[in-house]
């Protein structure tokens, strides 16, 4: 069934997300237009070229490495309700500052509440693919608007389903509902590490007994590759249990410091993730995951 022009909803990316074509074209959306560039103080300028009167507006946002992006967005959801929008949403694939979840020490800053805070001020609902929810059990808890949570295990298993003579590899403890999850859907067996951290870049990863798995294909499951410090000792630690064959799956691939290039210098194989942040080992795509999360965020403007 076609949708109405007057309630097609209009896409807009600051960063030409590319996610944004197939997103537009599965939600029946415009995709909006804007200018932007920085003046010679670094301060932003921004203009919507499309008329978005009356519009439901979607905004879709790469939010890896986010500070230099987050007064550029603010800028552009604060806009479009000033021009008129009906509903201004927020498509964030990768979402941000999810990490600092309790004060760890005194005096440290809850930046996922304050961020969640200032985001919730500027959006009527919010779309993501795998948040970080360690001590929250829901993003409800620090978001103030509509929040929709999209799995991103699904796509991962899809992705699984037909390789043979694979192990599934979890890092740690925290994994393990999800590796588990994506194990039943695709039908791998699995094992858990154990993980102890000792820094931001410096965790020790142990493995159980692998005798049994001798000749399998390992694939370190994770939702988020950031320092890549996790998945390198998980490498090695398979490595020494036997295992000869290691790939890796993720949601979210950050690659800080380019730490692909010394996964492969260490021996790791194919390297997949979704494409919720945009990079060369994007072979997932998560645009039919977002699709019917965003319509129901949509649906109820549509009456």
């Amino acid at each position: 069934m076609s949708i109405p022009s007057n309630h097609r909803p209009i896409l807009f990316s600051l960063d030409a997300h590319p996610l944004l074509p197939s997103l537009c074209e599965q939600l029946g959306g415009i995709v909006g237009t804007l200018n932007t560039r920085q003046f010679p103080d670094g301060e932003t300028y921004l203009k919507v070229t499309t008329s978005v009167a009356g519009a439901d507006c979607v905004v879709v946002a790469n939010l890896a490495l986010p500070n230099d992006k987050f007064l550029p967005l603010i800028f552009l959801l604060g806009t479009l309700r000033e021009l008129g929008a009906r509903s201004v949403g927020l498509v964030a694939p990768y979402l941000c500052y999810m990490r600092q979840d309790r004060r760890f020490a005194e005096g440290e800053a809850l930046t996922s509440r304050l961020f969640a805070q200032l985001l919730s001020q500027h959006m009527d609902w919010l779309v993501t693919v795998d948040p970080h929810l360690h001590r929250y059990h829901a993003l409800q808890e620090i978001y103030n608007v509509p929040c929709r949570k999209v799995e991103g295990a699904s796509a991962l298993a899809d992705w699984l389903r037909g390789q043979e003579s694979l192990l599934l590899v979890g890092p740690d403890a925290e994994s393990e509902q999800w590796v588990a999850e994506v194990s039943n859907a695709s039908g791998h067996p699995y094992v858990i590490g154990e993980k102890q951290r000792f820094g931001d870049r410096q965790v020790e990863i142990h493995l159980p007994e692998l005798l049994a798995y001798q000749g399998r294909t390992a694939v370190i499951i994770d939702d988020v590759i950031a320092s890549g410090q996790t998945i390198l000792q998980c490498l090695l630690a398979l490595k020494k249990g036997g295992i000869r064959q290691i790939n890796c799956a993720a949601v979210h691939g950050i690659f800080a410091d380019r730490v692909e290039v010394a996964l492969r210098q260490a021996g790791l194989g194919e390297l997949v993730t979704c494409n919720t942040i945009p990079h060369a080992t994007n072979r997932i795509d998560v645009t039919p995951l977002l699709v019917p999360a965003v319509t129901t965020c949509l649906s109820q403007y549509r009456r």
